[in-house]
C-alpha cells in the first residue's frame, strides 16, 4: 500500500502546478507572446504571407526563436522564394530545429519546430536553391531578428563570422 501511495504522490507531482523552473519560465516566455505569436507558435498557425514582418527583410543578422531566444536562422542563408514569407536554405546551426510530418490541410509536408522550445516554425520543402535544394518557409511570427551590429550585445556574437561570411558554417 506505502508503495501504491507514493506512486500516486509522485504522478500528482509531476502533473500539478508545482512544475520544473524550466516550465515555469517557458510558460512566462509563452504569456508574452502577442495573440498572432502564440496561434502560430503554440497553434501551429500561419500568418499571412506578404503581410509580416520579415519576409522581404533583407538587413544582416540572425533570426532567433520568439520564444525562448534559440538561434535559428542567419540572414546569410536567406533569400527570395516568392512565397511571402522569409525564407532559408537551411537552419543556423545543426539540430537547433525538429522536423515532423504533417499531413494537414489534405496533403503531405514537413513540419519544422524549433527542438529547444517546441514551438511551430513553419515548413521545409524539397524546391529550395542550392546544394541542399531546401526551402525553410518559416512564420515571421515566430521568430525575432536580431541585427547585426547588436548580436554581440544581446549574446549572439559566437554567429558573427557566419553571418558576415555567407556560407561558412
Amino acid at each position: 500500500m506505502r508503495t501504491l501511495a507514493a506512486a500516486f504522490l509522485l504522478c500528482l507531482a509531476a502533473c500539478s502546478p508545482g512544475r520544473a523552473p524550466e516550465e515555469k519560465k517557458m510558460d512566462e516566455k509563452i504569456k508574452k507572446l502577442t495573440q498572432l505569436q502564440y496561434d502560430v507558435t503554440q497553434k501551429c498557425g500561419t500568418e499571412p504571407a506578404f503581410h509580416n514582418e520579415y519576409w522581404d527583410n533583407h538587413r544582416a543578422g540572425i533570426y532567433v526563436d520568439i520564444v525562448d531566444g534559440e538561434p535559428l536562422f542567419a540572414s546569410s542563408d536567406k533569400f527570395d522564394s516568392g512565397s511571402g514569407w522569409p525564407s532559408f536554405t537551411k537552419p543556423l546551426k545543426e539540430g537547433s530545429v525538429a522536423e515532423k510530418k504533417d499531413e494537414s490541410l489534405g496533403m503531405s509536408r514537413t513540419e519544422v519546430r524549433s527542438k529547444a522550445s517546441g514551438s511551430h516554425l513553419g515548413h521545409v520543402f524539397p524546391d529550395g536553391p542550392g546544394p541542399g535544394g531546401l526551402r525553410y518557409c518559416i512564420n515571421s511570427a515566430a521568430l525575432k531578428f536580431i541585427p547585426l551590429e547588436e548580436m554581440e550585445k544581446a549574446g549572439y556574437g559566437a554567429y558573427l563570422d557566419q553571418v558576415r561570411s555567407p556560407g561558412k558554417k
